[in-house]
């Protein structure tokens, strides 16, 4: 299962996946990322973008498919994942089985840092 991690908050996201979306500061497109809980950690399973530019560039294995570059990230199991919240931009949004929620559905909205990390189940 997936944690968020805000300070003393913990919220168990009762997901064992879900998909991390932002949109870039500088270039307003949408961003993607599938994540989900692994025995050694978060695993990135596949990153997408609906466009380039300004330090956003596909690599060079990313494929072009309806309107989307997609790729699979070769990252190792990360312990967490660190996500600030600098309040310039929209909030993170993470979608569950398709249903995305801004990141303050799960945590204080000025709460910065917030960690993802795996978590016991309850």
């Amino acid at each position: 299962m997936i944690c968020l991690v805000a300070g003393s908050t913990v919220v168990p996201l009762l997901a064992g996946a879900i998909t991390l979306a932002w949109t870039h500061s500088v270039e307003k497109i949408l961003w993607e990322e599938d994540w989900r809980a692994g025995k050694a950690g978060l695993e990135l399973v596949e990153a997408r973008v609906r466009g380039s530019g300004a330090g956003m560039e596909p690599p060079p294995e990313a494929r072009f498919v309806d309107g989307v570059w997609k790729w699979h990230p070769a990252l190792p199991p990360q312990r967490e994942v660190v996500l600030r919240r600098s309040g310039a931009t929209a909030d993170w949004r993470v979608c569950i089985s398709g249903r995305c929620r801004p990141m303050s559905d799960y945590v204080p909205p000025k709460a910065d840092p917030v960690v993802m990390k795996t978590c016991e189940e309850p």
